[in-house]
């Protein structure tokens, strides 16, 4: 009696392959070793028709992309030969073959992408590459390993993320430093391109670490610069912060220097916090960083200080602590000047401070009408920048009087 085939018997003498059929896996792992090099071929072929990315690739990253894919094809079949059992080694196998610096050129999202159009190459032919009743076997290997090249590929992006986050910081802290020792070379023009360094002015700040984390507060204060729209390094040299920033164009025409600064403010440790003067590029940047870190060690002279302060506006605080280039601040910009202009007016000046900035007693000695020593103010007040009659004004003035004096009599050999 003859058996018919039916919905669920095979014809006689011939049994349904089982879908873990070690014969079924063998044949089809050889039939995908032959057609190794024509997917990855496929695959490569695919991409530059479909992703437009990789046709605008530099020819040595689409070669590397290229043997990456193929690797993968490769490193699946051995897999799929050893019974697809296990996790596959996929780190080194797929992505040993080409350099680090390939992830800079291929995103996440762009591999990504990669994986779908081998995947789709694969799944296209399996019907031609799976031994008779080994489809489905084949299909599932597939989702398996390309599930594990997705996850392996997050690692590996996460990883190089990591790294190179640190290498940011240090390379940083590298720059930072070599601006506060006066480094003005072409190298770090370079060093700050490599962490896309593009804005002007520049100015750095100081400011204290107080107990907090230095890591992690230079994170916080990167991540809220950046969100701003301004380019920055950061540094921590003991207890000092130091930050630099290429100033946003948004900022950079505001009359407020201190608005790019403001935001940057709370986050560091109690204590003033001192930005320097703007500087046209990097380069100069560390006049403005030398600035800021002279005027934070001067700032505990004047303890009602702003906070934020300007380098500036702590001139004589700096030129009496040590600062030569704040007491020649002082001396060109406001003894000189007030030289310059005449005898009636430094005279004035130096009487008025001297008799604790009365009106009346300064005309007296003078022999001249309070309003002549009113007029002689006011013009003291255009060309300097400060106010006699002012507590803070009168202070920097008389500082820059006394250095002004000093300089002269030291350069006539008094």
């Amino acid at each position: 009696m003859t058996t018919e085939p039916t919905e669920h018997n095979e014809p006689a003498g011939q049994a349904r392959p089982s879908g873990d059929d070690p014969q079924v896996r063998a044949e089809t792992a050889r039939r995908l070793e032959r057609a190794m090099g024509t997917l990855g071929t496929a695959a490569v072929a695919r991409m530059e028709s479909r992703l437009s990315w990789f046709r605008q690739m530099s020819a040595e990253d689409r070669s590397w992309v290229g043997l990456v894919a193929q690797s993968g094809v490769a490193a699946f079949v051995e897999w799929f030969k050893k019974s697809g059992k296990g996790r596959p080694a996929i780190t080194v196998e797929v992505f040993g073959t080409a350099p680090r610096e390939l992830t800079r050129s291929v995103t996440l999202q762009q591999t990504v992408d990669m994986l779908r159009v081998v995947i789709d190459v694969v799944e296209n032919q399996v019907d031609e590459l799976a031994a008779p009743g080994g489809e489905q076997q084949l299909r599932e290997a597939v989702l398996r390993y390309t599930r594990e090249v997705a996850f392996s590929s997050a690692k590996i992006y996460a990883r190089a993320a990591e790294a190179r986050g640190a290498w940011d910081a240090r390379l940083e802290a590298l720059i930072v430093d070599a601006l506060l020792h006066g480094d003005r070379e072409e190298g770090l023009q370079t060093w700050a391109a490599a962490l896309g360094w593009s804005r002007t002015p520049v100015f750095a700040v100081a400011g204290g670490l107080g107990d907090q984390e230095d890591a992690s507060l230079l994170e916080d204060l990167r991540s809220v610069a950046r969100r701003a729209g301004h380019d920055v390094l950061a540094g921590v040299q003991g207890q000092r912060v130091i930050v630099v920033i290429g100033v946003n164009e948004r900022y950079a025409g505001d009359s407020d220097p201190m608005a790019a600064v403001e935001p940057l403010t709370g986050m560091f440790g109690p204590g003033p916090v001192v930005v320097g003067p703007a500087v046209a590029d990097l380069r100069a940047a560390g006049e403005s960083a030398a600035a800021a870190v002279n005027g934070l060690r001067a700032a505990v002279a004047w303890p009602d200080a702003p906070r934020p302060v300007l380098a500036e506006d702590l001139l004589p605080e700096r030129a009496l602590e040590g600062d030569e280039a704040a007491r020649r601040q002082l001396v060109e910009e406001i003894y000189l000047p007030l030289r310059n202009a005449g005898s009636p007016l430094l005279d004035t000046l130096s009487v008025y401070l001297e008799y604790a900035s009365s009106l009346e007693s300064t005309a007296r000695m003078l022999f001249v009408h309070p309003n002549t020593v009113r007029y002689r103010l006011s013009r003291i007040a255009e060309l300097t920048g400060h106010v006699p009659a002012d507590g803070r004004g009168s202070f920097v003035l008389r500082i820059a009087v006394t250095l002004g004096r000093l300089s002269e009599g030291a350069a006539s050999g008094a």
